[in-house]
């Protein structure tokens, strides 16, 4: 029962996630959105992934490494649209 739990969670919070990088993406902008919201969750999706391995839990593994590639993404997506937004 607890997996499905830690499963359902993960799922969810990675939707919520990955619909704002979408969102930034369909868009074409990052307005209201901080670099720095992206480069704290990359660090520390990183460091969760580390220590997840280090315990174990496949749920952790999992949700901390999709976190970090979404933190990426958005990263890049906030750097090519600033970019973008600069050379108008």
């Amino acid at each position: 029962m607890l997996e499905i739990v830690g499963w359902a969670s993960s799922c969810l919070l990675l939707a919520t996630l990955i619909k704002q990088v979408y969102k930034q993406w369909k868009d074409g902008t990052s307005e209201g959105v901080s670099k720095w919201l992206f480069i704290g969750q990359f660090v520390v999706s990183v460091g969760f992934t580390v220590y997840s391995i280090g315990t174990g839990n496949l749920v952790f593994i999992v949700t901390n490494s999709a976190l970090a590639v979404n933190a990426a993404v958005g990263i890049f997506i906030w750097y090519r649209t600033q970019h973008r937004t600069t050379r108008s």
